[in-house]
């Protein structure tokens, strides 16, 4: 149940007349009174004699009792309370209860006040109701009305539970400001798909993504073809931006120009330039440059390598830090769904918007410390587009694998700080991730099958015996996989590199829990490869056998897994 408090207005007989008239687009059916602050109180909708005018004499007669001097010029007050698309028909019956309960909680009329606001509630769909309400008591005094937005919401989940509703996450006014009614109809009578204000968002979010300066921030919003105008100070500085759809008029024929801030709270020019610049003994100074780029397999590598070590911050930092890994995370999935192929473009920019809602909350992020994640989104931007395909399509899968873990870490922290909306968000960017993440690893990992199942009984025994030796509890469920001649291929491979599997299995397992994933043998393909340094494309790494060329060792791998195996193993026949 979602409750929404509309601007507050000068014109009662207005807003009677569009909650018993038709609708923008013939949308109102049978609009009728289902309660108000007094039971008989003239229908228009269903009595014949009653008349709008009779109705709006009626609300507003405390207004009209006090001098003109003290009548307030927004005396005005609408609600509109609409029910889930999963939520069934509710009765007449049930709307007025509820409306009467919205009433009570917001202070418009607390129970048992008989001198409280005038109100009614109009019912014009099956989903939802609108109440209105005049703002001056019977007695001549003002109502109380701090905070009714929050109240709403507080009795709109109390409604929920009562009434067996579908329940909606609780909200802390960090979500970026929902489009008008006006805004959505607009859009319906161009034909869009979503408002300008959608659009622009969106626009905004993937120029900042990555952006190294403020000047490329600006460049891309021109690139984008988006209309620009900064506010700039005296001195030259500039102050704030707003931006505008060339194709977005008002009735004048003019841009309609939004602030950053009104696309999004993180969006003005202030809390952009907080990613730029880093806090060290109280002195905020310039990143340093990033690093160079050679190629989306490159870039998409070090996305994923960012990804762990933000993994490993949000299992053991500070709040502040864990938010700034959060909203650097968002950055980076605004490049991938820029630069990604056809196959997994859709999801990613589904996942990309889902999860711009799990990046903000009230623990406000400590930037600096997110330089990593900021630098992949930046290589991500500038390496171009990914075929898809080879190794810039092998490595999206390998870095779909680490995000979706990364995703499901930050749902997981959300939840247990009660971030509701923000859980619920990067839920669903995760299940988008998984989509993404099917659609590019279908190919790599089924040449990496055909290999495996290729490979002779006696290799495949051996590798067996290391998942049991390493790994005893999942080996049962490993190997029973679908995915597992695909990494028995990875295994065989990481020893043709001189890596012991045994060892580096335990230490890949030991990296992040894994009997939660879906197909464990598909992550530990990934982070095998990822941590030897093997080509995530199994063609690629077929070439570079050829040729003579090995894998380059991880840094950070230890003596046993560096090891060399000199002793006598088994050979394919």
């Amino acid at each position: 149940m979602i409750p929404r408090i509309h601007k507050r207005g000068s014109a009662t007989i207005g807003l009677i007349r569009y909650l018993y008239g038709p609708g923008t687009h013939e949308e109102h059916t049978d609009p009728h009174l289902v309660a108000a602050f007094d039971p008989l109180t003239p229908d228009p909708g269903r009595d014949p004699q009653a008349t709008y005018g009779h109705l709006q004499r009626l609300l507003d007669q405390p207004v009209n009792t006090l001098p003109a001097g003290r009548r307030p010029k927004k005396h005005v007050w609408h609600l509109s309370v609409r029910a889930s698309p999963e939520d069934p028909i509710l009765s007449d019956d049930d709307w007025a209860a509820i409306a009467r309960r919205m009433v009570a909680a917001t202070g418009i009329a607390p129970d048992g006040d008989d001198a409280a606001c005038r109100w009614a509630a109009v019912r014009h769909a099956d989903d939802h109701i609108h109440i209105i309400a005049t703002l001056v008591r019977d007695d001549g005094r003002r109502p109380r009305l701090h905070n009714e937005a929050r109240r709403a919401q507080a009795e709109a989940r109390s409604i929920e539970a009562d009434y067996g509703l579908h329940r909606v996450s609780p909200g802390d006014s960090t979500a970026a400001k929902r489009p008008t009614s006006a805004e959505r109809h607009k859009a319906d009578r161009h034909g869009r798909q979503r408002t300008p204000r959608e659009e622009l968002r969106e626009a905004v979010r993937r120029s900042v993504a990555g952006a190294a300066s403020e000047e490329e921030f600006f460049d891309r919003l021109a690139a984008a073809g988006l209309l620009i105008r900064r506010r700039i100070a005296p001195s030259g500085d500039t102050l704030g931006y707003t931006v505008a759809l060339p194709d977005d008029r008002n009735a004048k024929g003019e841009p309609v120009f939004y602030s950053g801030s009104k696309l999004a709270p993180d969006l003005s020019l202030p809390r952009i330039r907080e990613r730029w610049t880093k806090t060290s003994d109280n002195t905020s100074q310039q990143q340093p440059p990033p690093p160079s780029v050679t190629g989306p397999a490159s870039a998409r590598r070090r996305a994923t390598t960012a990804a762990w070590q933000a993994l490993l911050v949000i299992d053991h930092s500070d709040d502040d830090v864990i938010a700034a890994q959060i909203a650097a995370t968002g950055e980076v999935l605004d490049a991938l769904a820029q630069t990604s192929a056809a196959r997994t473009r859709n999801e990613l920019q589904a996942a990309a918007t889902s999860f711009e809602r799990a990046s903000r909350s009230h623990i406000r992020a400590a930037r600096g410390h997110d330089s990593a994640l900021r630098r992949a989104a930046l290589d991500l931007v500038r390496s171009g587009p990914a075929l898809g395909r080879g190794e810039d399509g092998a490595t999206t899968a390998m870095a779909l694998d680490m995000l979706f873990f990364l995703i499901t870490a930050t749902a997981h922290w959300h939840a247990k700080k009660q971030h509701a909306q923000q859980a619920e968000a990067a839920h669903r960017a995760a299940e988008h991730l998984r989509a993404a993440y099917q659609a590019a690893a279908t190919q790599p990992l089924a040449l990496l099958h055909h290999r495996g199942a290729r490979l002779a009984p006696s290799w495949q025994r051996h590798h067996a015996t290391a998942v049991h030796q390493a790994l005893p509890e999942l080996a049962g469920r490993i190997l029973a996989e679908p995915g597992w001649p695909a990494l028995a291929a990875t295994l065989a491979e990481t020893q043709s590199a001189g890596y012991d599997p045994t060892p580096l299995l335990t230490q890949a397992v030991a990296q992040r829990e894994l009997d939660t994933a879906e197909r464990m043998s598909d992550v530990l393909v990934w982070r095998l490869r990822r941590m030897t340094n093997l080509p995530a494309d199994p063609q690629n790494a077929q070439g570079q056998r050829a040729t003579g060329k090995h894998a380059v060792a991880s840094p950070g791998r230890t003596a046993q897994t560096g090891t060399r195996l000199a002793n006598a193993s088994p050979r394919r026949r």
